[in-house]
């Protein structure tokens, strides 16, 4: 049985994870890839407390102090790079610095695989690193990138390639969803309920990629060139977060038999495709709407095989580290047949106020006589066939009620809006609030 050997840097959560289930699972592992699947070394900056951490012997981590330097650190980096024993080399630093990418760059440059679970660095610099392993002969394994255990790039890059996919839509960041889930279910403030994520560790200190949707947004950026070719810059992509999302918005949702959930969605229509991260109002008919906590869940929609839908964790330490394993075997056996070439398509990515949804606009207003109807008229002014008006809510002289549309153009209903303020400047109190209905 040949030797597969693996360098892992960085050892905190997802590293950790990936070691402990390698060391666990050593002799299924060689069966599976028929390959003795070995560590070499771990390069970690804290390496006494990552051991202790998460049972991993002492003497496979470089160095013998308790901490380490950051030049330290680098060196023995460096060291595993130049390695020709080496086969292998998961990365679980996190980031997109200069510095991690050039760390990328050289090792496969090395001739080494590739294996990472740092969707940024992809979503922001993928190009370089794949076009790097296809000039080296070697591969880059990112499947914990985009929803943790899921196996959503397998599914899109293997098992559905004798199909189209014509849409992709789902929950891709759990801490997000475990927020908006605290919020429906308790009546908590945003506030709140994002303290109780950071309590219980769903949140960071620092939540700023999950709650504006940045961390969605780097998913769905590895997904729409996946699925459809498109050649998309991350900067492009139209992303907003749920920082201003509030009980009473979802108190509007429940009142038409919905929750709201940060949605990734990117549909291909033609040559365009059509792509966001926005909360949304998803109806409870949608299956989506009953996917609470951290979970994550991703809807395809094929042309041939019709609907499938992935559910589970998206992040954690052995959830990830299971992911990153399974590209380790996956690897180890089949190297000599994965292509990282970028399957580009003759396909745009189209302007966002284009997308077509039935649209939920909730308008905060004085509280005059006449309000409604002139916004109604306003929003019909457009060619927008209204669904429903809700009733107001009054509170210390200031009205709130939503305006649910049919199927229209955003940017109809942005016109709507500048025609409202244009006209009559004195009803609106602060900037509507426009989420997209998901049946």
């Amino acid at each position: 049985m040949k030797s597969f050997r693996v360098a892992i840097l960085g050892c905190g959560t997802v590293g950790g994870g990936v070691a402990r289930i390698l060391l666990d699972l050593g002799k299924q592992i060689a069966q599976r890839s028929e390959a003795n699947i070995e560590i070499a070394k771990i390069a970690d900056i804290f390496p006494a407390r990552s051991a202790q951490r998460h049972g991993i012997p002492r003497e496979l981590f470089c160095g013998t102090a308790d901490e380490l330097t950051k030049e330290e650190s680098n060196k023995f980096i460096q060291e595993i790079i130049a390695d020709p024993t080496i086969d292998l080399v998961v990365e679980t630093i996190g980031g997109t610095s200069q510095f991690l990418l050039d760390i990328m760059l050289n090792v496969l440059k090395a001739k080494k695989h590739l294996v990472t679970a740092n969707k940024a660095m992809l979503a922001h610099h993928g190009d370089e690193i794949f076009a790097a392993a296809e000039a080296n002969g070697v591969s880059v394994g990112f499947e914990a990138s985009v929803c943790g255990a899921i196996p959503i790039i397998k599914a899109v890059r293997e098992c559905f390639t004798g199909d189209k996919i014509n849409s992709v839509c789902g929950i891709m960041n759990g801490t997000s969803n475990y927020i908006l889930s605290k919020m429906k279910a308790e009546g908590l403030s945003f506030a709140d309920a994002l303290a109780l994520a950071q309590k219980h560790g769903y949140a960071e200190a620092d939540p700023s990629l999950d709650i504006n949707g940045g961390d969605a947004g780097h998913k769905l950026a590895i997904l729409c060139r996946l699925a459809f070719g498109l050649a998309i810059k991350f900067e492009d992509l139209s992303v907003t977060g749920i920082e201003n999302i509030t009980k009473e918005d979802h108190d509007f949702a429940s009142e038409m038999d919905a929750t709201i959930k940060l949605i990734c969605y990117a549909k291909n229509d033609g040559d365009k495709v059509y792509a966001c991260v926005h909360p949304m109002i998803v109806r409870n008919e949608n299956l989506l709407s009953d996917i609470n906590g951290a979970t994550n869940a991703v809807l395809l929609q094929n042309e041939y095989s019709t609907e499938h839908v992935l559910i589970g964790k998206g992040a954690g330490s052995l959830e990830t580290g299971s992911a990153i394993v399974g590209d380790i075997v996956f690897i180890s056996k089949y190297a000599e047949c994965i292509s990282n070439k970028q399957n580009i398509a003759n396909v745009k990515l189209a302007d966002v106020d284009d997308m077509e949804f039935p649209y939920m606009a909730i308008f905060g207003t004085n509280n005059t006589p006449g309000i409604t109807g002139a916004i109604t008229t306003a929003i019909g002014a457009q060619n927008i066939n209204i669904d429903t008006v809700g009733h107001n809510y009054h509170t210390n002289g200031a009205t709130t009620f939503t305006v649910t549309t049919m199927p229209c153009k955003l940017s109809q209903l942005k016109a709507a809006i500048a025609q409202i303020k244009a006209e009559r400047a004195d009803i609106l109190v602060g900037t509507p609030k426009i989420l997209p209905v998901l049946y």
